[in-house]
């Protein structure tokens, strides 16, 4: 869903400072685990001094999205509780692994050479040379950013094989070159030389154990050169061998008759995975591409080949050298375009990656950053230097400090938010499984679009639960409108629901325990913790127990049986037979009266985890006592103690009903 850019941000007048115990945690996090920045900061003060509104910093260490993240997730591996000292040492191992510097084993000079000018960032499913002797591994769609060393042939045979090394590592592996590549390298000025650099993927490790005395790659026919125009050679070689085809030379008829051709165009789009086309069940990938005369053509990647699209990247330019041609009936593909471009058996490969023009840019903080930050604020910090990719986005993954909603803007990527629900509605008319979150913090609240691999997957999430998520992308619509993107299957993609975690309860470093009566005047988005005891569980309703969609944790719709008697989730817009499968579980839905050593009342609603933690006992076992013993059942649990985790939703539940109160518990242990 998208908002205008001028009403896209609600704007909230919060003057009111309370701190939050987690984003605490994360600022100490920060200035334990990377104390260099506080060096940088201060040789840059006297300088900051004499023009303060120029200040500006180079962020060495790790951001605040990164922190946050890992805090998280190992949260929810020690769902028992964690320390402080846990946390640290988790994430200072996590960040100096990621960023540890090379083995003492001495680089070859050439890959130092070539480093110099090396301004490429690593693609996603990236590894090292290195990692691979360390792990003894390597998966199918891993992919190698690798300089050729040597290529030669093996003693007595006629089999090429390549030294590989890459910027990264000290050690060197070697491949067995794939025979379509053979005359890549046979004549004397082949281009698949010492010096080339190459994207391989699709490799199978033959390990030491398996009969060699190092490990080495296995041939593969899903190798890419990259050349780069700067060089008068690459230059000449992409003019004389790649361009003198277009677009509009292309005949299905001519390629049929044995004419081949050599194309150059750049990269429009990669096009997701797809598993069901109109004759046939192969996954495919289209790459969308455009020539110099601005003509397009689809070049399609079928079954084993989609990992080849790991290798592209928008705005890069693409050369094909001999495409195979082929109709769009024999394709499975619909369009007006007659014919569309496959890898074929003699097929090859040229990028010239977009990504060697990054830059960098000034990104201002906004007054809540500058004022509340505890690590640059105190020296005068005003902008950040961020990367921005050959597409013009701003890449806020390293950014040091949280980001608020009021800083979401048109072309940004690697967005983290922290706030609370306060909307979530399933999109039915989307392509897949979309669903649209409202999320709010101090300074606004904005809609973001959330795009699933197959189904909902984040549990229980209702309206008041505070989250976190990261791995947003921001762009502006056609209509003006700044559309904010997730995608489940983005590698830096993160949800964590803070609200249902076990592990705050437990873990005293991340959270506050509050009373009662300061919970109801809290209007930052927080985790409210409170001891609490049960004053009184609703004799009215009794204990109530309802259906559930054990995917999403709501509560499931049963139609009359003049209506058919089906099953419907209305979170997720899914209907089910009257029998509903294991899809469809048991759960309580209580209310009750909380009060606390001040003596302070709150009247609250439970259900799930929570709810069977405080009546200690599940569903289907309560449904199995006597009548007389569930009527009698809440009053054995009235005056015991619990740390409860509380949500405010407003008193509006997600089908848009009042309820009869505003507090959610979403977790609770019994004390």
């Amino acid at each position: 869903m998208g908002d205008s850019i001028g009403d896209s941000l609600i704007e909230i007048d919060d003057k009111e400072e309370v701190e939050d115990p987690f984003l605490a945690f994360v600022d100490y996090a920060r200035a334990v685990i990377s104390p260099e920045q506080d060096e940088i900061e201060e040789e840059e003060e006297d300088v900051r001094k004499k023009n303060p509104s120029e200040a500006v910093t180079e962020v060495s260490g790790p951001g605040w999205g990164w922190i946050a993240s890992r805090l998280l997730k190992t949260c929810t591996a020690y769902s028992s509780g964690v320390t402080a000292a846990i946390l640290l040492s988790d994430l200072s191992q996590g960040w100096h692994e990621q960023n540890k510097p090379g083995m003492s084993k001495k680089k070859p000079e050439l890959i130092d050479q070539l480093n110099k000018s090396h301004r490429r960032k690593r693609l996603a499913n990236t590894v090292t040379i290195d990692s691979i002797y360390e792990k003894n591994f390597l998966s199918m769609n891993s992919v190698l950013e690798a300089v050729v060393i040597k290529a030669d042939l093996l003693p007595g045979t006629n089999i090429f094989m390549l030294t590989l090394g890459d910027f990264w590592s000290s050690n060197t592996i070697d491949l067995y070159l794939h025979r379509r590549y053979y005359e890549l390298v046979e004549t004397p000025n082949g281009i698949l030389r010492k010096g080339r650099e190459v994207l391989i993927t699709g490799c199978y490790l033959r390990t030491a154990r398996e009969g060699c005395g190092t490990p080495r790659l296995l041939p593969t026919e899903y190798l890419v050169i990259l050349l780069d125009e700067d060089e008068e050679e690459d230059a000449i070689f992409i003019v004389a061998q790649l361009c003198s085809d277009t677009f509009s030379s292309v005949s299905l008829d001519d390629f049929n008759n044995g004419t081949s051709y050599s194309l150059y165009a750049r990269i429009e789009s990669i096009g997701p995975l797809e598993s069901e086309l109109k004759f046939s069940t192969a996954h495919r990938r289209q790459i969308a591409l455009v020539d110099a005369d601005g003509v397009k053509l689809k070049f399609i990647l079928w079954g084993d080949q989609v990992i080849v699209a790991n290798l592209m990247s928008v705005g890069s330019m693409l050369g094909l050298e001999r495409p195979y041609i082929s109709s769009l009936e024999e394709s499975a593909m619909e369009g007006k375009d007659e014919f569309c471009l496959e890898y074929g058996s003699a097929t090859h490969l040229y990028i010239v990656p977009s990504t060697l023009q990054e830059e960098t840019v000034c990104v201002s903080l906004s007054q809540n950053q500058c004022q509340g930050s505890k690590l640059l604020g105190s020296v005068g910090v005003s902008q950040v230097t961020l990367p921005r990719d050959a597409k013009g986005s701003i890449d806020f993954s390293n950014y040091p400090f949280r980001t608020n909603i009021t800083d979401c803007r048109d072309k940004t990527t690697g967005i983290s938010l922290y706030g609370v629900v306060t909307d979530i509605l399933c999109d039915p008319n989307a392509t897949g499984v979309v669903f649209s979150l409202k999320i709010e913090d101090t300074t606004g609240a904005i809609w973001a679009r959330l795009h699933f691999n197959s189904y909902w997957s984040l549990g229980r999430l209702g309206l008041g639960h505070v989250v976190y998520v990261s791995g947003l992308s921001c762009k502006t619509t056609k209509e003006n409108c700044l559309e904010v993107l997730w995608h489940e299957g983005n590698e830096k993609a993160t949800f964590i629901n803070l609200s249902c975690l076990p592990a705050f309860l437990t873990s005293s470093c991340l959270h506050k325990v509050s009373t009662l009566s300061q919970i109801s005047k809290q209007r930052k988005p927080a985790i409210n913790i409170c001891r609490v005891k049960l004053d009184e569980i609703d004799q009215c309703h009794s204990i109530n127990t309802r259906l559930s969609h054990s995917v999403c944790g709501h509560f499931i719709d049963e139609e009359s049986p003049l209506h058919g008697g089906n099953l419907h989730c209305s979170f997720c817009r899914v209907t089910f037979n009257s029998n509903g499968g294991s899809e469809v579980v048991r759960t309580f839905h209580i209310m009750i009266t909380l009060a606390d050593d001040e003596t302070t009342k709150l009247y609250a609603w439970c259900t799930g985890q929570s709810a069977s933690a405080i009546l200690q006992i599940s569903p289907d076992e309560f449904c199995d006592l006597p009548e007389d013993d569930q009527l009698m059942y809440p009053s054995s649990l009235e005056n015991e103690w619990f740390l409860v985790t509380l949500a405010n939703s407003g008193g509006r539940s997600l089908s848009h009903k009042m309820e009869a109160t505003c507090w959610e518990i979403t977790r609770a242990l019994k004390i």
